[in-house]
């Protein structure tokens, strides 16, 4: 191919999952899905390396993109199946989200598959939103291992009444899965006649993109100057005692070639902030693909110069049965936060001081026989700023880019009430350029409800760059009274819930700035 078809050939290929991304969307059930768009959808060669990927959630696909291999040479496809899975420790991110995996075949020969992830917010956990605090993976919900829930094209109905049954909305969670089979059928139909009859033209038009994203990337890498840079950051705690839990990385470069080495990070701990090693890749591979062109392709090619290193039985390379629940959304973030941080000291003109750096997960619900529910959400906060600007303020960052649950949809589905949602003004920090500020949502419980957070940085602020201020950290008020960062509790009807979230890190020195506490 040259440069104009090999541009096409992959613009056609990221479009295929876009496509999957509108029908998931469109089809799903609940808010969850379809107002905050907890989704991602990719394609994949037919040994499990990533092809294209559409812009959904980086630590979904960046994890997808290290275990899909994996997955592959575990099980016997045929056409017409789809494998589903959450097993955070065979592929999955922690179990709410759940993956459904499709094969392509043209004229027998197996070519790629089609895969879209979507975060479920019941999954069958004993606290409502299935993002307990936990000590152990099967008290997060059903474990489900790589399974047939489509055999030749056929639903596996005991499959599905299983998964179904651990729910308190099992017709939810059924629209959601057909939401999510017709997403990959949609995928298999347009990657179909994107091969057409030319499978070894498909293939080689693979083998040029990925060797394109090989050269882009190393490019980018050989730019950092060759040595080691070190960086440490912090998690808050993990919601059963313990506090001031290290994540140390050292960065090794020389030439084009990047070791990532997490020896000194925590061992695992007993809450669930632990993660496998595949979320620790997510976060790795999205930090450097920040630094690469935005025209280089998302295939595996990116990644073949990036090595990471992370103990076993450490809080980022975890052993099962290690509780996950929060090493997905909260873990993975600061993993970034470390690869920025010691990326700072090598290229320091070119990095943004920390953003806000946390998902601020909020699960709720009852358990009231004749009127359960389940609702999560993650609320955005402050980005970092930058050598070129100022941070944004309210938007999430980094390892999630879904949207907000609209007020409207919020109130009108569940028993709940928003008193206030607006920015945490001054939360930003100072600098040459200031962080973005926080944001501050507020809830009134209409009827009892199961409360549980799972938070960072409210002890360890996002820090500043270049002598710029660090943001201020975070805060969660039951009735004006200061929360931990994860807990769960039962909230009576009237009681209030403000989530203060953090700004992000000033990035430069500024007359008469002040560096918040």
């Amino acid at each position: 191919m040259n440069a104009i078809e090999l541009s096409i050939f992959a613009s056609r290929i990221e479009a295929v999952c876009d496509e999957m991304g509108a029908v998931l969307q469109r089809t799903a059930f609940s808010p969850n899905i379809k107002d905050r768009l907890d989704y991602s959808c990719a394609v994949f060669d037919a040994d499990g390396e990533l092809c294209a990927q559409a812009a959904h959630i980086p630590v979904h696909l960046g994890s997808m993109a290290y275990a899909m291999r994996g997955i592959v040479r575990e099980v016997d496809w045929s056409p017409g199946d789809m494998v589903i899975l959450n097993d955070p420790f065979l592929g999955g991110t922690h179990l709410p989200d759940v993956t459904l995996i499709a094969p392509l075949h043209v004229a027998g020969e197996r070519v790629g598959f089609i895969v879209n992830r979507a975060h479920h917010a019941d999954i069958g956990a004993n606290t409502p939103g299935s993002m307990p605090i936990s000590r152990r993976l099967d008290e997060e919900g059903l474990i489900i291992p790589p399974s047939y829930l489509l055999r030749a094209g056929e639903l596996d109905e005991a499959m599905l009444r299983h998964i179904a049954g651990v729910t308190t909305n099992p017709q939810q969670l059924r629209g959601d899965f057909a939401a999510q089979i017709s997403a990959n059928r949609t995928g298999l139909t347009r990657l179909r006649t994107l091969v057409g009859d030319d499978v070894g033209g498909y293939q080689d038009g693979l083998q040029q993109l990925n060797d394109y994203a090989e050269r882009l990337a190393q490019s980018t890498l050989s730019a950092i100057p060759d040595g080691e840079y070190r960086f440490c950051d912090w998690m808050d705690d993990d919601g059963c005692g313990n506090s001031d839990l290290p994540i140390e990385v050292s960065l090794h470069v020389n030439g084009h070639h990047i070791r990532v080495d997490f020896a000194g990070t925590a061992v695992q701990t007993a809450g669930n902030i632990n993660c496998p090693l595949s979320v620790a890749a997510a976060g790795v591979y999205y930090a450097f693909r920040c630094l690469m062109p935005a025209h280089t392709p998302a295939a595996s090619g990116s990644f073949r110069s990036i090595e990471i290193l992370a103990p076993e039985g450490c809080l980022l390379n975890a052993r099962r049965p290690a509780a996950v629940a929060a090493g997905n959304v909260e873990t993975s973030t600061r993993i970034v936060d470390a690869v920025l941080g010691a990326l700072a000291q090598a290229l320091p003109d070119s990095i943004a001081a920390a953003s806000h750096g946390s998902m601020n997960n909020l699960a709720m619900g009852s358990r009231v026989a004749g009127s359960e529910w389940d609702y999560y959400e993650t609320i955005g906060g402050g980005m970092g700023a930058g050598p070129c600007g100022p941070g944004l303020s309210a938007v999430q960052t980094h390892m999630t880019n879904t949207l907000n649950t609209p007020i409207e949809v919020l109130e009108s589905h569940y028993p709940l009430r928003i008193c206030r949602y607006a920015l945490r003004d001054g939360s930003g920090g100072a600098g040459r350029h200031s962080g973005g500020d926080g944001l501050i949502r507020e809830f009134e419980f209409l009827a009892p409800t199961i409360v549980t957070l799972l938070t960072e940085r409210r002890r360890h602020a996002p820090w500043g760059l270049q002598s710029g201020g660090d943001g201020v950290a975070g805060c969660n008020l039951r009735n004006g009274e200061v929360l931990p960062p994860k807990v769960s509790y039962e909230a009576p009807a009237g009681e209030r819930l403000a989530v203060e979230t953090p700004g992000g890190g000033g990035w430069g020195s500024s007359a008469g700035g002040h560096r918040p506490p």
